[in-house]
């Protein structure tokens, strides 16, 4: 009960509502200041204050004790627990105005801070639902459908077209191809046969399959990945304000200046007037108003900050790990390279030919050359005695030609030889990590399209810019080795990590760190949720990226353009410079009123008024942040 009636008067109606009595407060105490006029309004039978020293002192005073009752060590001792101690100080010698003030500047930077730390709690739950609820074993010749948690180790289970697999497992009888991306990342199906491993949560897209179940229930991988973002979820500590790093010497060195003051002038008065001068607001608000102008700064250029965490570590980052699809490229697949080793058919004529072929077919290697058949404005025709064998290749009649279009192992189980000179070029543009569609007709190779993912334009450049800024760069991904080497060759990235899983990026993370380095992932896909959660800062591709990846992230990308990297890293940086001046300024000011109110020409009420000009400098140098220029 106690903890709702103090969130109910935290927030921010009830906040507003606090500073329109403390302003009803502010006329009449100026004029008893200055004037000798009552101490407040004709028509409040009451100070005004008093309803703000209740809306905004509850809270306060709950944090405050909460902390001295469940903080270990000096950590009791807060700026909470300060500004209790002003406000009570205040409240003694009838002083309402500044009991409110100081207890309102706070409530405010509690919403500041509170706005910018916020974070969706939704990817989580969308990384849970994907786990399969349901699978299909084969026990006695027969299938029963049976809870995935049901399943054994051992057990024999069949894998319909379009089913999830719902454990890691071995194929023992078929062959298919798996969209494995929600593991590695993998712009494409990948063939699987007899002896080769699934993973839990991929799906299977062609053929049907019987597995044997190898890794089931909390062993499974998308279990494992699962727990992998629940464990870096919950290490992620929540920035903490500047002002209690240092109220452990802060609160005692307050209250030491206090009671020499009454003990050397004997005004009750000057004493209580140095704790209001002394409470940190300004401090508090430095870092949240900062953060503040920064994340609408940034969300003008369509990059979205979920914390002033971020920011903060953002500036102090030295190495930046990319994923490659989605991240470097595009995701998807374009026709790069027409090769005919048939010298009476030109590379349009073997183009129409695949196309056509491949016309009916549904993997996405088809699908890739259909398309571009179609932007270049390729005709082809309609193909008959179509057949699918699932994970290698088509055979389809086109204008009486009888095609073959798959890979090396298709055409040679069809009788098609392939020479040296082909298999030389071929692997030529494997090594330039391209996906190869072989055609062939009478026994004879008569050409080759190879597809590739299509890299961002921009990527050569970011890489080059983040070197000239002294940041590593580092390449994370799913992908095989002679792929992701000949990418990073393209970009500039001399650092390359490939073939891994979602743990094995997560422990290239932690290695990174390991060595001292401040860390920030770049990703788009479900797989790398574990990295990102790991990484110090992470920023996830907002458009194209899976919504757990954009989740997990501490930073989305709306538009997936990632030259906003170094901007992001130019902004952070001079983030954290306003910060520290701000907490500079608020700390000579503070300086500055203790050594008048020691003087006496401070009272607590323009003490206050003295110290509420302070975070008013706070949020104007702060503001400056939102219409600076980092392009």
């Amino acid at each position: 009960m106690a903890k709702k009636i103090n969130e109910f008067l935290a927030g921010l109606p009830m906040t507003m509502v606090s500073g329109v009595f403390l302003l009803f407060a502010l006329v009449p105490h100026l004029m008893n200041e200055f004037g000798g006029a009552e101490s407040h309004v004709a028509f409040f039978p009451f100070d005004p204050a008093w309803v703000t020293i209740v809306i905004s002192g509850i809270p306060l005073l709950y944090l405050a004790i909460w902390r001295v009752i469940y903080n270990p060590g000096i950590s009791k001792i807060s700026s909470a627990l300060l500004i209790c101690i002003a406000m009570v100080a205040a409240i003694a010698i009838g002083d309402l105005f500044a009991a409110g003030e100081v207890v309102f500047i706070m409530a405010i930077g509690a919403l500041l801070e509170e706005a910018t730390t916020n974070r969706a709690k939704k990817g989580l739950k969308k990384l849970i639902s994907l786990a399969p609820t349901k699978g299909r074993r084969l026990r006695h010749g027969k299938e029963e459908q049976i809870p995935a948690e049901e399943i054994l180790q051992g057990d024999l289970l069949r894998i319909l077209p379009g089913e999830t697999i719902p454990v890691d497992g071995k194929i023992i009888r078929g062959e298919t191809s798996v969209d494995q991306s929600i593991m590695t990342g993998e712009s494409l199906p990948v063939d699987k046969g007899v002896g080769e491993e699934v993973f839990c949560g991929t799906i299977n897209c062609f053929g049907a399959i019987d597995i044997s179940a190898t890794k089931v229930g909390e062993d499974s991988s998308l279990k494992k990945l699962i727990r992998m973002v629940q464990e870096a979820e919950y290490k992620q500590a929540p920035m903490q304000r500047i002002a209690d790093r240092v109220a452990s010497w802060l609160v005692p060195v307050a209250l030491l200046i206090a009671v020499l003051a009454y003990i050397f002038t004997g005004n009750i008065v000057t004493a209580v007037t140095v704790l209001v001068v002394f409470c940190p607001c300004a401090l508090v608000l430095a870092t949240p108003t900062a953060i503040m102008a920064a994340i609408g700064q940034a969300t003008k250029h369509g990059v979205i900050i979920k914390s002033g965490e971020a920011l903060e570590k953002m500036g102090k980052v030295d190495t930046i790990a990319f994923d490659k699809t989605g991240t470097l490229t595009c995701g998807r697949l374009e026709v790069s390279d027409i090769l005919t080793f048939d010298e009476t058919l030109s590379e349009m004529s073997l183009l129409s030919l695949a196309a056509s072929a491949e016309a009916k077919s549904e993997h996405p290697l088809g699908k890739a050359i259909v398309a571009y058949a179609k932007t270049k404005g390729v005709a082809f025709g309609e193909s008959t005695s179509f057949k699918m064998t699932t994970g290698k290749g088509i055979f389809a009649e086109v204008q009486n030609r009888r095609l073959l279009c798959g890979n090396e192992k298709f055409l040679n189980e069809n009788g098609v030889s392939i020479d040296e000179t082909i298999l030389s070029v071929l692997e030529q543009l494997r090594t330039q990590g391209k996906a190869l569609i072989l055609v062939a007709e009478r026994n004879q190779c008569i050409g080759v399209i190879a597809l590739s993912d299509v890299l961002r334009p921009q990527a050569k450049n970011i890489v080059s810019r983040l070197s000239d800024m002294c940041i590593r760069t580092v390449l994370l991904t799913g992908d095989h080795k002679r792929t992701a080497n000949y990418l990073a060759n393209q970009v500039g990235i001399s650092e390359v990590r490939a073939e891994l899983l979602p743990e094995e990026k997560v422990r290239s993370i932690e290695t990174l760190q390991g060595e001292g380095r401040k860390v920030c992932m770049i990703g788009d896909g479900v797989n790398d949720a574990p990295a990102l959660k790991t990484a110090d800062v992470s920023v996830a591709m907002g458009s194209m990226g899976s919504d757990i990846a954009v989740d997990a992230a501490d930073v989305a990308l709306m538009s997936d353009d990632i030259s906003k990297i170094p901007y992001l890293k130019r902004l952070s940086n001079a983030t954290v410079k306003t910060i520290k001046a701000s907490i500079l300024l608020s700390m000579c000011i503070n300086f500055v009123a203790i050594l008048l109110s020691l003087m006496e020409v401070l009272t607590p009420t323009t003490g206050a008024l003295v110290h509420n000009a302070g975070s008013c400098f706070v949020v104007l140098i702060a503001a400056l942040l939102y219409d600076r220029k980092f392009e």
